[in-house]
């Protein structure tokens, strides 16, 4: 079927987030200072009146093009997507702490087993150092973060590779 015509683009029924997207670039206009009051409560009004397509871009035509990432409802989405990376990204960190904990002191136990059979009681708990300092690091991240909040938002190949692994993923 391919992709639909200009014609069919411009009477294609329009759903409640284009309405909002829409009503988001006329609060824009406004706030820039290109439309007044009054005209910017008629479109809004129109706007979530309309019913196709050609309704809403009619509405935008004599205002200069908007990038779709810079509307705040996009930003604030993309905010939260982010939050949601982030939190996924430390339980990820957490989950390999604490696999590497059970290998660490598994691999405690065989040897402290095997040389208990000489009588000299129980070695030093040596896990104790990488559990605990990595343990540490941990918490440290996330009561002050990473520290590269700055380098995620540049493409300067900077930060810790989220952006690209999400590039990757994209």
């Amino acid at each position: 079927m391919g992709e639909p015509g200009d014609d069919e683009r411009f009477v294609m029924r329009v759903s409640h987030a284009d309405r909002s997207e829409t009503a988001e670039r006329l609060k824009l206009a406004h706030d820039e200072g290109r439309l007044s009051l009054t005209e910017y409560d008629e479109r809004l009004q129109q706007a979530y009146a309309a019913t196709v397509r050609a309704d809403l871009d009619r509405l935008v035509t004599d205002l200069p093009p908007v990038e779709r990432t810079t509307l705040p409802s996009v930003r604030a989405e993309a905010a939260q997507v982010e939050k949601a990376e982030t939190r996924r990204e430390h339980l990820t960190e957490w989950r390999s702490w604490a696999g590497t904990s059970v290998v660490l002191t598994g691999i405690w136990v065989v040897t402290a087993f095997a040389s208990a059979s000489d009588g000299d009681g129980l070695p030093f708990f040596w896990p104790i150092l990488p559990i605990g300092i990595w343990g540490a690091v941990l918490v440290a991240q996330f009561f002050f973060g990473t520290g590269d909040d700055e380098d995620d938002d540049e493409d300067d190949g900077g930060g810790d590779g989220r952006e690209a692994r999400r590039r990757e993923r994209d």
